[in-house]
């Protein structure tokens, strides 16, 4: 299995850990991941990693739609796969939710599946360059013709030409936009999948691809999941450092009424937790959301313990997974190097 790593977005200032991606590319990990919320940008920082790197591929996990038309979109990633040599790039492209798209970006929500279509599909065929692009789409229309046109869009054809074009994956979990990844991307950045309902997903992976036509099926797609890591003695500790983040998701990220966290959780078989955690949180009691966030929730989530016990739960419930990548996340370079052994990167 083909392994990654995360570079922090949320913090108050930029942090690009050069030395330990360089170490990691070394050992055979295969891919690097920025992604962004509302302070640095999920590009920018791939280009720093690109000046500095060979091989390892560089990935979005995600960039938000609503942050960028998709023409400036397909720009970017072609800008930066001619400079990182062709081929590294992945474009993963995710919608975020109404508070942030709205509230930040000032776009409107429309209808988040047409615009995810009608956003790749143009992507495709500027990336194509079959011709100059024109789109008629329910969410986006090239040249604009709304309110506010002067009437004078005239439909272009990208200058800059795309050796390698840059895969496009996409970040869904509700099953429609599951089934349109299937259909229309080269790769899923896997968002609510567990071993508990792979056979679900897989369904939607297969109507998707059914949908697609051509034979396409998984050895043309992707899935890259993720795993939390900690080596240590102290299971129970390491549990606990984990249900802050998830209360927080599960509870407050987004509008009360549309929280696409606490929907996965759901779809992963722990709805009543969900529900639990987010009254609590709502509630203002955002000490007893924690709590009630479950021991096992977070276990089946990650690998936490010693050497064999991270060794034997990622033979039981990792390595049957369906994923061809996973993103490892860890603070330690121990357990990057366990990961390594484990997956079969190192020699």
């Amino acid at each position: 299995m083909k392994l990654g790593l995360a570079i922090e977005y949320a913090g108050r200032g930029v942090d690009v850990p050069i030395e330990r991606i360089q170490r990691l590319e070394a050992l055979g990990y295969d891919s690097v991941w920025t992604a962004e919320a509302y302070g640095s940008d999920a590009i920018t920082p791939l280009a720093f990693v690109a000046a500095h790197t060979k091989r390892i591929r560089l990935g979005t996990a995600v960039i938000q739609a609503g942050a960028r038309t998709p023409t400036m979109t397909a720009m970017q990633l072609g800008t930066l796969d001619a400079l990182a040599g062709g081929g590294r790039v992945i474009g993963g492209i995710g919608l975020s939710g109404p508070q942030i798209v709205e509230g930040w970006y000032g776009t409107p929500w429309g209808r988040p599946a047409a615009r995810l279509r009608d956003y790749v599909t143009i992507i495709n065929k500027i990336f194509a360059r079959e011709g100059p692009v024109t789109h008629d789409g329910p969410e986006i229309r090239l040249p604009y013709d709304g309110p506010g046109s002067a009437g004078m869009g005239k439909p272009l054809k990208s200058i800059l030409h795309f050796d390698q074009k840059p895969k496009i994956w996409l970040g869904t979990g509700a099953p429609e936009m599951v089934k349109m990844t299937a259909e229309i991307a080269d790769g899923w950045l896997a968002f609510g999948m567990r071993p508990g309902n792979v056979a679900t997903f897989k369904g939607w992976f297969e109507e998707g691809f059914a949908r697609a036509g051509g034979g396409k099926g998984y050895a043309d797609f992707e899935i890259q999941g993720g795993v939390s890591v900690t080596i240590t003695d102290d299971v129970k500790g390491a549990l606990r450092a984990g249900k802050d983040f998830v209360a927080l998701y599960v509870g407050g990220m987004g509008h009360p009424d549309l929280n696409f966290h606490k929907k996965r959780m759901h779809r992963e078989g722990w709805g009543e937790a969900a529900e639990r955690i987010h009254e609590l949180f709502q509630a203002g009691r955002r000490q007893e959301a924690v709590e009630a966030v479950p021991d096992e929730y977070i276990d089946e989530g990650g690998l936490f313990g010693d050497r064999e016990r991270i060794k034997r739960r990622w033979r039981e419930l990792w390595e049957p997974m369906p994923y061809t990548g996973v993103t490892v996340r860890t603070q330690q370079e121990e357990a990057y190097d366990l990961m390594a052994e484990l997956a079969g990167t190192r020699g």
